[in-house]
């Protein structure tokens, strides 16, 4: 990722295909917010998360780093982190 805009882009992104995952509207989801204590994700819906960010940013997830992916926040770190 060159530059916050980018960033800022995809947090958008991640924001909008969880949110149509879940069923949950978008500014009803905190970035900070666990997903599985707070906003009631499964270990289905979670796997669909991850197979969709996956597939739109062409990346893999190692499976190590799956569980540490909670919160939208921990999932722009990584993906942040990815980018660079």
């Amino acid at each position: 990722m060159n530059n916050k805009n980018n960033l800022e882009d995809i947090k958008k992104e991640v924001k909008s295909l969880i949110s149509k995952i879940i069923q949950i509207q978008e500014e009803d989801i905190k970035e900070n917010a666990d997903f599985f204590k707070d906003l009631g994700i499964d270990s289905m819906m979670a796997l669909e998360i991850i197979a969709s960010i996956e597939k739109k940013y062409r990346i893999t997830i190692p499976e190590e780093d799956i569980p540490k992916l909670t919160s939208l926040e921990k999932i722009y770190e990584y993906l942040d982190k990815s980018f660079k």
